[in-house]
């Protein structure tokens, strides 16, 4: 293992984000605080308790696990779709590194600065909402999961795309859907049997439910489930990683 390459790809990752600190970590923070105001302090003041917990606390971990998504596919698809746009991918392409080590340098700043985000939301939350965590060991581990899972996601996106504009559209068009579809501002369980089954196949519901759990201990689906299906979908985007490589699609000319 090339830990020198690693730690080169990891370090000029994160160094973007410094670069960029309005865009990356400011505007997703104030973004996300206008919602805590709306729906949390404004709204949710209004809005019975769901499961025990007021309406303002309920939507916290979900509106992370929405940022967390987003910034996570984002940033790892700009970070490998720069050196490809820009033909510098072909430099460490040739350098002695191989593709597992490429990805844990892009995927694991991507992930990174994910995580480092999300905990700035979670402090943010306490300024409009009070809450608890039951279990925040295993809320820093699903948000490290999520964060990685999608990184990679993020990665694959990267390599596909062929424009700015496809580098935005699967964010913009499937995962923010996604993500308000799966939870994030209600129970699942407050939807009409149909649509609670259809629900289900939406695999962010996992990933919330999960991280919704280790804050109040309550959930939609079991929280083993959760992980599974959090594995599950790692080693899919890992499988579709490896076959990029292996067969030099959209990275090799």
């Amino acid at each position: 293992m090339n830990g020198h390459a690693i730690k080169a790809i990891y370090l000029f990752e994160l160094a973007r984000t410094w670069r960029t600190l309005m865009q990356s970590i400011a505007s997703p923070v104030l973004s996300t605080s206008l919602y805590f105001v709306v729906f949390g302090a404004a709204i949710g003041s209004r809005m019975v308790a769901i499961d025990g917990v007021s309406y303002g606390a309920y939507i916290i971990p979900g509106l992370i696990m929405l940022t967390v998504l987003n910034e996570s596919t984002s940033n790892s698809a700009f970070g490998i779709y720069m050196p490809k746009f820009s033909g510098t991918v072909y430099e460490i392409l040739s350098a002695p590194v191989s593709a597992l080590e490429i990805v844990i340098g892009f995927v694991g700043a991507a992930a990174t600065k994910s995580v480092i985000l999300g905990l700035i939301i979670l402090l943010t939350a306490r300024v409009f909402v009070d809450y608890s965590i039951d279990h925040p060991v295993w809320m820093l581990g699903f948000l490290v999961l999520t964060a990685i899972s999608f990184s990679l996601l993020g990665f694959i996106i990267g390599v596909v795309a062929d424009s700015f504009e496809q580098l935005q559209i699967v964010p913009m068009m499937i995962i923010t859907p996604l993500a308000f579809l799966g939870g994030s501002f209600y129970s699942i369980n407050m939807l009409p049997p149909v649509w609670q089954t259809i629900t289900l196949f939406n695999p962010v519901v996992y990933l919330v439910s999960g991280f919704r759990w280790s804050f109040y201990g309550t959930s939609d689906v079991g929280v083993g489930l959760s992980l599974g299906m959090i594995g599950l979908f790692t080693l899919v985007c890992l499988g579709i990683i490896v076959w990029l490589f292996r067969t030099g699609y959209k990275i090799k000319p």
